[in-house]
Parts: structure tokens; C-alpha cells; sequence
């Protein structure tokens, strides 16, 4: 029966065609353009996305005792007098004074959510465990933003009011109208400079709507911004420079410029000043941003950057002299391989706390900066010679994986860590260069619970779950830490 009709049907399409056709037989082309074709999808979605987290992965994790926060004791000085030892026959010693404080830590949840719909677990059927995939994904997730809290979370260091920047006008160097230019900056902390573009601008905060439909209170992760600086221009090809003084614990600077009440932004620096030769290119206002600090985040615990920054850490700091508006300060050669400025931090390690550090942690590009000028000064060689059964390949240039610390004789490590700042180093240590110090692990998370995943009761068509932890960092030596930032790479 179906062949019949086959035929009828093609009796009729045969008497449909121009004469000149009829008789002939109709042409069945089939070819890759028809879609008739095996598609070759290989199972299982391929994970092409960074995961570093060298401080998560380093840092020992033990269990905390319960509670809201941890706290400890510390003795920072004995004979803080210098009582001298010489005591007469027969008579006793001196009283010698002790310095000892307290110290806490509060314990902060971290967690991310995620869902799958039934849909797409069912349309992964032989090629993926969608809900799976999804769970792994946002756990790395969940690390890397855990990565970003270690490094600089603030939950207790606020930023204040950004200094009204000092702005010098130039009839030159730029493509600026005749005006009065008007310019605010703002102080950014990591998490704000982390997000923070020109295109989408810095991040503002405010109230998230959770999973559970609660909501939390974010911040975005700046300080209040400053007061207007202006200057009188002189078009059209005026320029001009903006500069501030560095704020304790901010890693970046937001620069918005224009017409007063009109400030866009432009730029944002790792150094406290800025050169403007054109418009701002960016779209948001500072007007967007309120007025007032909202650089804390409570959500979150103390980060490594923020314990080092608190009042009384005793730790290391070391902020780059402004220099020329606009470009900054330079590292500079020591003459003899090594870096002057680095050269004065190992100094007052010695001097405050008698240590050396045992790690740098670095931006990439402030790696290139400290290898050229280590290399171009101390004469290393640039090419190495390698021979195989080829000839001879030319491998050229070279890199500086540690920092020989002249005083104690010991190498400090140097590695690239992703959120760093450019400009900016970071000295850490893991251990306490003293007899009986009573302290273990230097710095440790401490969790009250580590990671854990749940997966919700079924609320509609979704599969949802969340990762999540609940601790803190805790440092017990923070002058065995220390920052140098504003520098030039």
C-alpha cells in the first residue's frame, strides 16, 4: 500500500514539472549542507576556568571549639624597661614589665548557592551529571571567593572619607575643553577593586536576595568619596593630574572627573594619583556612590591585608613616596642584585621583630618589574643554552624565583598570587623563628564547620543546593607579616 502510493505521489509531482522534464528521473541529492549528518559530541563538559587558591590550599584548617569567636593571649615584649641585670651581693634583681594583649577573631559563614531544573538534568542524560557538574563547580566556586576573603577580607577596618584629591591643570598634553574640572576620588578595598571596571563601574552594594528569600546587607567595598578637587582649564588640549594621600587599608583609588556634579569615571589606579588628558570613559556617575563608608563588610572575617593594616599588629608597612602625579614611584636597583626598597623592609623585619620572611607574594607584573630590575643590575645571564638530539635550542630570558635576605642569609620565595594588586607585596611566614613559642600553626582557618554541601527540599521543578563553611583567620604572629604597596610596575 505505501508503495503505491509512493509511486502516485511521485506520478503527480513528475506532471506538475515542465514538459521538458517529464520522463526523466528526479535528482535525490544528499549532502553535509541538509543537516543529515552524526554529530560528534564528545561526553562530559570540558572545565576550562582557573582555580588558584594557593593561600586556601597552604594554610593548615583545624577545628574550632564553638562559640562566636575564638580568642587568645599574646606576649609581644619582656623587660620592656631594659632593667639591666648587675645586682649587688646578697641583693635580688630588678622587676622587669611584660607587654601582653588579648586578641579575637569572629567566626563569618561563606557559602554560594546554585540549581539545576529537572529539564536539564534530563536533557544531560548521556553526556553529563548536570547536577553533579553543577555541585563541583560550585564548590571551586565557593573556594575562590573564600581565596579572595583570606587575602582581604574587611570585616572590622573602616576606610573613612577618601582626601579631596590636589588637581593641577595643564594647557597641554591632553584633548580637555576650557573648563573647571572637577574630580572625586574613592578608596577602593580588594573586593571592591577586584570587581570594579571602567565599563561596569565600582560595585555598589546593597541589599542581596538569597536563595531562601531572606536578604543581607552587602557593601561595596569602598570609603566615603572624597570632596571635590577642581582646577581651570584651558581647551582643547589641556591635561591634567590628580593625586591624593594613600589611605590605610585601601589597595586602589577610583577616579571620576568632569563637570562639577557630572563626575564619570575614568580610571582606576593601584597608585594615589591619576593623569587625565581626555573625558572620562566610563558611565557611572559618582553621584552613585552614597555619602558614606561603606568599605566593612560584617559578612565576612579579617583577612590577611586587614590584620596586617590593624592598629597595633606590628607589622611592616611600607607605602611608596607619590612621585610625579600620575606616574607614581619605581622600585629602584640596590647596585649589588637586589632592590632598595625591598632592601628596607627585611631591615625592619630584623630590627622589629629579629626575622626573616619566608614568602613574597606578588601581582605577575610586579614579578617582571623586580626580574628586570634584578637582572639588568646584577648582570645575570639572559640566554641559556640547552643541547638534544635536535642541536641547540636558545631558551631566552630568565626569572627570579626567591630574594636572598642579606641579613639572615635565608631565601624568601617569590610567587605570583592571582588577586594581588600590581605593586604590591605581600611578605607572609609560617613559622616563628623562636624557642617555645607556643604557637604551632602561625596563621590557620579555623572552622567551626568546613565545607559541607546541602541540597534543598524540593520547592518547585529545581534541583537547589548550597556550599558552605563556617571560621576564621587566625593569625598569631603579625609581625612576622608585612605590605609594601603604591609602587610603580
Amino acid at each position: 500500500m505505501s508503495g503505491n502510493v509512493t509511486k502516485e505521489t511521485l506520478d503527480l509531482i513528475k506532471a506538475a514539472q515542465p514538459q521538458s522534464l517529464v520522463g526523466q528521473e528526479i535528482a535525490k541529492a544528499y549532502n553535509q549542507a541538509t543537516g543529515l549528518v552524526f554529530y560528534d559530541l564528545e561526553p562530559a563538559a570540558k572545565l576550562l576556568y582557573p582555580v588558584l587558591t594557593p593561600l586556601r590550599n597552604e594554610i593548615p584548617r583545624v577545628s574550632g571549639d564553638g562559640g562566636t569567636a575564638t580568642n587568645w593571649k599574646v606576649i609581644t615584649a619582656i623587660n620592656t624597661g631594659g632593667v639591666r641585670a648587675g645586682v649587688g651581693e646578697g641583693n635580688r634583681g630588678g622587676v622587669i614589665s611584660i607587654t601582653a594583649a588579648d586578641r579575637t577573631a569572629a567566626y563569618r559563614g561563606l557559602g554560594l548557592e546554585d540549581n539545576v531544573t529537572f529539564e536539564a538534568q534530563d536533557a544531560g542524560k548521556n553526556f553529563d551529571d548536570v547536577r553533579s557538574l553543577a555541585q563541583l563547580n560550585l564548590l571551586r566556586a565557593t573556594m575562590i571567593q573564600e581565596e579572595r576573603v583570606i587575602l582581604g577580607g574587611n570585616s572590622s577596618l573602616a576606610l573613612g572619607t577618601t582626601p579631596t584629591p590636589t588637581v593641577a591643570g595643564s594647557g597641554s598634553g591632553g584633548s580637555l575643553a576650557t573648563q573647571t574640572l572637577s574630580v572625586i576620588c574613592v578608596a577602593l578595598t580588594l573586593a571592591a577593586f577586584k570587581e570594579a571596571s571602567i565599563a561596569g563601574g565600582v560595585p555598589v552594594g546593597g541589599t542581596r536576595t538569597n536563595a531562601d528569600g531572606s536578604t543581607d546587607t552587602v557593601n561595596g567595598g569602598w570609603a566615603q568619596k572624597s570632596t571635590a578637587g577642581t582646577a581651570s582649564l584651558t581647551g582643547p588640549n589641556a591635561s591634567a593630574t590628580a593625586t591624593v594621600a594613600h589611605v590605610a587599608g585601601a589597595v586602589a583609588y577610583a577616579w571620576y572627573w568632569g563637570v562639577a556634579g557630572s563626575e564619570l569615571l575614568g580610571a582606576i589606579t593601584t597608585l594615589n594619583s591619576v593623569a587625565i588628558t581626555a573625558n572620562a570613559a566610563g558611565t557611572q556617575n559618582a553621584s552613585a556612590l552614597t555619602a558614606s563608608d561603606k568599605s566593612r563588610d560584617t559578612l565576612v572575617f579579617d583577612g590577611l591585608l586587614t590584620q596586617i593594616w590593624t592598629s597595633g599588629s606590628g607589622s611592616v608597612l611600607d607605602v611608596a613616596a607619590t612621585g610625579t602625579p600620575g606616574v607614581g614611584t619605581a622600585f629602584t636597583s640596590d647596585g649589588a642584585g637586589g632592590v632598595t626598597e625591598v632592601e628596607s623592609v627585611l631591615f625592619q623585619f630584623w630590627d622589629n621583630a629579629k626575622l626573616s620572611p619566608e614568602k613574597m607574594r606578588v601581582s605577575g607584573k610586579t614579578l617582571q618589574a623586580l626580574n628586570k630590575l634584578v637582572i639588568a643590575n646584577g648582570g645575570a645571564p639572559l640566554i641559556r643554552y640547552a643541547m638534544d638530539a635536535g642541536g641547540q635550542n636558545i631558551v631566552a630570558g630568565t626569572v627570579i624565583g626567591g630574594y636572598l635576605n642579606k641579613i639572615t642569609n635565608t631565601t624568601i620565595k617569590i610567587e605570583v598570587h592571582p588577586d594581588m594588586p600590581d605593586g604590591m607585596i605581600l611578605y607572609t611566614t609560617s613559622t616563628v623563628p623562636y624557642p617555645l613559642s607556643g604557637v604551632g600553626n602561625v596563621v590557620q582557618m579555623k572552622l567551626r564547620r568546613d565545607y559541607y554541601s546541602i541540597e534543598w527540599p524540593q520547592r518547585s521543578r529545581k534541583y537547589e543546593f548550597g556550599v558552605y563553611l563556617d571560621g576564621l583567620l587566625q593569625n598569631y604572629f603579625t609581625p612576622g607579616f608585612g605590605i609594601q604597596r603604591g609602587y610603580k610596575v
